[in-house]
């Protein structure tokens, strides 16, 4: 497929680029664009195929459904806020303050996005809910409790802890990029605290925050397992899979529901994009140079470490009472277990050894599917001339606004009744949905990584090899990929870690327990109390793998890096 690829004008594109593209464009089509079409289609039909706005209407006549859209506005939006609240200070201290163990703090403080934050949740409950450990110490030791845990506000809760890491990330790479000068020119001129905070760095980092923000709101907005967990339904995403699972695929509310997610979704990316247009955040470093790293007064020093200390704890806990749930063997109405056991390991070894095996293999071809496709449209967009290469990209970074449960529910609408050729098996009743489902859902990951290592690979590079005879196809393969390995591996693992934790999509798609992945088996097992050790459990081998995973990604990345940097200049003597 790629044999042909060359850098010819866009009448003169080789037939192998041509093959390419309709290739990418054909598994866009079939496993993203139409079942998500056929979703909107669905939603305006009325039971003659006409076009009708009733089942809106209905929608907003129920009470319930009304409920639920504001709930989902109001968990999203303060989740967005709680999160800012968290990861903001911490990543101001962090880079503008020389911090012992800054880098251990940033590290630590990304670690809630490698957990289920459905599993977080119970982890959550057990500590600050009403029967929670630190609420059993309040009540015992000073008379009052805390309702941390309770109705929406413990939804917001469990989301803003989980998701904070996407702000931070973001923000402190805008941070680190602001000019020195800048804050050096405001100083000058007297701005300096808070002031110099609010009017002079943080509107400078504001593209990180903004980036960060959206994505919370979207991946809140669309969370499925975790208001399910704490029995909160009354939100857009419980609805949709409650209104499917238990209505059935004809009702028209569940597609109803489904667009009005996509359409928030995709409406929190682009208003995060228009509130930054037309304002210029350019800075120009000179030599590098970066804000200044400033010295802490050993007052300011542990006021400091103790807020970020308690920061940590607190973003932290839901890792401390999954592992303890994982070994306790009784944990009722006690600030801590009261005995412990091996017992819920040995279970799930012995019952679930299957869903282990299965999200291996599920997540392992979605993510090498992803890398696949990843290196095609990155190729197809940066090394031809195909005419609207860039809609390609477009495409697959829209899989990032469309929830899991839209997607699912688009596969078994679109895909209904159809059987695998040759047998009776329905094409939706078979575990090849689930992965291609987790494959949609993190291309987007997967592609970024991708382009970012081609665009470290000078085009000089494979016209010096053609030059001595390669054909291009050598030429990608012995030159272009082992060059660009270090994303390709980064983009494979950023794949399968994500997806070994994906609900949504696998709660609908699953349709038998012999398909079940981890994450679908963590969900079951959490719905009862005596199930949840073993969930917890689990929920800990879960962890295990997706820290693994993210390990190892640092450790390609940084000898790729290193690897880069010894190279010799484009030009020079190789």
């Amino acid at each position: 497929m790629l044999a042909s690829f060359g850098r010819a004008g866009a009448a003169g594109v080789r037939p192998g680029v041509w093959l390419a593209g309709a290739a990418v464009l054909a598994f866009l089509l079939l496993f993203l664009v139409l079942p998500v079409g056929r979703v909107f289609i669905t939603a305006f039909l009325d039971a003659d195929g006409g076009f009708t706005l009733a089942h809106v209407g209905t929608f907003f006549d129920q009470a319930l459904m009304r409920e639920s859209f504001f709930n989902s506005l109001y968990v999203a939006v303060m989740s967005a806020v709680w999160a800012a609240l968290i990861a903001v200070p911490l990543a101001y201290f962090t880079v503008r303050f020389d911090f012992r163990g800054a880098l251990l703090i940033q590290t630590l403080g990304v670690l809630p996005l490698i957990m289920p934050p459905f599993v977080g949740a119970v982890a959550l409950q057990l500590i600050f809910g009403r029967s929670g450990a630190i609420n059993l110490l309040l009540g015992e030791h000073l008379g009052f409790t805390l309702p941390i845990m309770d109705g929406l506000n413990g939804v917001v809760f469990v989301e803003a802890i989980h998701y904070f890491p996407f702000i931070l990330m973001n923000l402190t790479v805008a941070l680190r990029n602001i000019d020195g000068a800048m804050e050096e020119a405001a100083l000058n001129l007297g701005c300096k605290g808070w002031r110099l905070f609010w009017r002079v760095i943080f509107p400078l980092g504001a593209p990180g925050f903004v980036a960060g923000a959206s994505l919370v709101f979207v991946k809140v907005f669309d969370d499925l397992g975790t208001p399910l967990v704490m029995g909160q339904t009354n939100l857009l995403a419980p609805q949709a899979y409650l209104r499917i699972t238990q209505v059935g695929l004809e009702d028209p509310l569940g597609y109803v529901i489904s667009v009005i997610m996509i359409v928030f979704s995709i409406g929190a990316m682009a208003l995060s994009a228009r509130a930054l247009k037309g304002r210029d955040y350019a800075t120009l470093q000179k030599g590098g140079a970066s804000i200044q790293r400033r010295r802490l007064t050993p007052l300011a020093s542990v006021a400091a470490y103790g807020w970020i200390g308690l920061v940590l704890l607190l973003v932290l806990s839901p890792h401390v009472g999954v592992l303890l749930l994982s070994f306790a063997q009784v944990w009722s109405y006690s600030p801590l277990p009261d005995a412990y056991t091996l017992a819920h390991y040995a279970t799930v070894f012995q019952d679930s050894s299957g869903m282990i095996r299965n999200t291996l293999l599920y997540c392992g071809l979605a993510a090498g599917l992803d890398v696949v496709l990843g290196v095609a449209i990155a190729y197809l967009m940066l090394r031809t001339t195909l005419p609207a290469r860039q809609w390609l990209d477009w495409i697959a970074t829209a899989s990032l606004a469309v929830p899991g449960i839209v997607l699912a529910i688009g596969y078994l609408r679109l895909y209904k009744g159809m059987l695998i050729p040759g047998t009776e098996v329905l094409f939706t009743g078979t575990w090849v949905m689930i992965m291609l489902a987790y494959a949609v859902r993190r291309l987007p990951y997967a592609l970024r990584s991708c382009v970012a290592a081609l665009q470290q690979v000078h085009v000089s590079l494979e016209e010096a090899a053609e030059s001595v005879g390669a054909t291009k196809l050598r030429t990608i393969r012995r030159v272009v990929v082992p060059l660009m390995a270090g994303g390709i591996l980064a983009g494979f693992v950023t794949s399968f870690i994500t997806a070994a934790v994906e609900l949504s999509a696998t709660i609908l798609l699953t349709s038998a327990e012999s398909q079940a992945p981890m994450s679908y088996g963590i969900y079951l097992y959490m719905q009862s109390v005596a199930g949840r050790g073993p969930g917890a459990a689990l929920g800990v081998l879960a962890i295990a793998v997706v820290a693994v995973g993210t390990y190892i990604s640092h450790v390609v990345v940084e000898r790729t890096g290193q690897r880069f940097a010894a190279l010799p200049a484009v030009g020079g003597r190789a």
